[in-house]
């Protein structure tokens, strides 16, 4: 189990405001469907194609085209409801979203209103000071995704691409369960990071593959408390939805900012608009888009082009068998396994490949605490330094944990480790070859380190006589026993030595 406390948040305080405001949020992630084929055709979904060369006619909106659904994108959906513990809908069905947008070459977007295949989970976020959220997902939909515009190529006209235009996308929506800006990031960094250990969506925000609309409301200390006592949404304020944020920083900058004029706005006697805005980040501000749409808007009405979507229990107890070990799960197991702290575990469970190069190591070792050191100060480090990723590391999990072998058998000091790790990391090789091979041994011999300490202490009588008076001064000769051996003295033979040295 991972220790951690569960804390109902404290209310949200805003400088410069009258009085305390809490903050109510809530996000709908808008995560695409790894997979191949788009969720109505056979269309590609490869990112960065030429502009409209991955579009089937059904995608162009043309006469006559009928939608064939992609049972693997189901079966993606039903996979991340599992991950979130959710309720599976084995009844689930498509409705049309009717709105004109030039991008949308259908008129309408297939989407799931009424009945989607995915009901109530939740996500555990961690706060990073030992305490937990539970945030409670309201359902997950299927929908397509629509094209895109771009504006900034003919001053006269706009361009329209439609290779995204019906890439399945699922759409999580959570409770109004977030409490303020930093949980709000925190949020979707956990799910991003389960969607990813699922692999149902590679979270890449850059291209757009996950993005949240953030709703940001107000209201007045407990009036919380009473929404989640009685489910009357009137408790809290009125919200507005924050479209298309696709980084951690702008979630937290916008919501900031929201929440403050809003503030403004109802301190100064004012009403807030229920509407749909836009965060400029070069400005730091929101700004008003459309007024924001209810359902009825949209003219929902069941597809009639698809038929209902009915799914065996087996096939979803099949789905879950293979569900990977969660974030989660991994954490506690390497805290209970490896004698892990909860910062270094969450270090190394944040992607899979980490943790799997990690646990390699560790196994290998035989110590997961000193894996977990060379892993994440040494390796992570230097790849960091390099701008490269865990798969591209020119040390294997075998060559790390050789190294680490190595130390914990006294062969070499941790001084000499760090100089064989960037060789290992730089020319390659065995580190036991190349250790034998350029005599980087650690001396063991009591008798040869006495000698040199036995030197040092007689080449110096005026800083013996000063460490006598203060023995933190100790360390000095110490340095110097190792720099005359060549860094290759037993550190620990070399301290008690100079010790035992001194005190005569």
């Amino acid at each position: 189990m991972l220790d951690l406390t569960y804390e109902t948040p404290k209310p949200k305080t805003i400088a410069g405001a009258k009085q305390d405001w809490e903050l109510v949020i809530g996000m709908e992630v808008h995560a695409q469907v790894s997979s191949n084929a788009k969720l109505f055709s056979g269309a590609s979904t490869s990112f960065g194609a030429e502009p409209n060369s991955n579009v089937a006619f059904v995608d162009a909106g043309m006469p006559g085209m009928l939608p064939v659904i992609n049972d693997y994108c189901v079966a993606q959906a039903v996979r991340t409801g599992l991950g979130l513990k959710a309720e599976i809908n084995l009844f689930s069905a498509f409705d049309r979203k009717n709105y004109f947008y030039p991008d949308l070459p259908q008129g309408y977007q297939i989407s799931q209103l009424y009945h989607p295949i995915v009901g109530e989970g939740e996500v555990l976020v961690e706060m990073g000071d030992g305490t937990a959220r539970l945030v409670r997902i309201e359902r997950i939909h299927l929908e397509q995704d629509a094209g895109k515009s771009i504006h900034d190529m003919d001053p006269h006209m706009s361009f329209v691409d439609l290779n995204r235009t019906g890439v399945a996308l699922m759409e999580i929506v959570s409770r109004p369960d977030i409490r303020g800006p930093e949980e709000a990031a925190a949020y979707v960094v956990k799910l991003r990071q389960i969607l990813r250990y699922l692999g149902t969506c590679d979270g890449n925000m850059q291209n757009g593959n996950l993005r949240a609309d953030v709703n940001v409301s107000i209201c007045l200390p407990g009036a919380y408390e009473k929404y989640r006592e009685t489910g009357d949404f009137s408790h809290l304020g009125t919200r507005c939805e924050i479209k298309n944020m696709n980084s951690m920083r702008f979630i937290q900058a916008a919501i900031e900012y929201e929440a403050r004029r809003q503030i403004r706005i109802v301190e100064g006697g004012g009403a807030v608009t229920q509407e749909t805005r836009l965060y400029d980040p070069d400005k730091n501000e929101t700004r008003s888009m459309r007024s924001k749409e209810e359902a009825h808007d949209y003219r929902y009405f069941p597809d009639p082009d698809l038929l209902p979507l009915e799914i065996d229990q087996d096939w979803v107890d099949d789905i879950a068998a293979t569900l990977p070990e969660l974030p989660d799960a991994k954490k506690a197991r390497f805290i209970g396994d490896f004698g892990l702290s909860d910062y270094d575990a969450s270090v190394l469970t944040a992607e899979t490949k980490d943790a799997d190069f990690f646990e390699a190591v560790a196994s290998e070792a035989g110590d997961g605490k000193l894996a977990a050191n060379w892993v994440i100060n040494e390796l992570f480090g230097r790849l960091k330094k390099d701008d490269a990723e865990i798969t591209d590391s020119p040390v294997s999990p075998a060559q790390l944990a050789s190294i680490i072998r190595l130390i914990k058998s006294d062969a070499i000091s941790g001084k000499i480790a760090k100089d064989l790790f960037e060789i290992v990391y730089t020319e390659g090789g065995d580190p036991e070859e190349i250790v034998e091979a350029r005599g980087m041994k650690q001396v063991t011999d009591t008798g040869a380190i006495e000698a040199a300490v036995n030197e040092i202490i007689a080449a110096n009588p005026a800083q013996v006589a000063k460490a006598k008076e203060n023995p933190k001064l100790a360390g000095w000769f110490v340095g110097q026993v190792m720099k005359a051996t060549g860094g290759k003295a037993n550190p620990k033979a070399v301290n008690d030595l100079v010790a035992k040295k001194l005190a005569e």
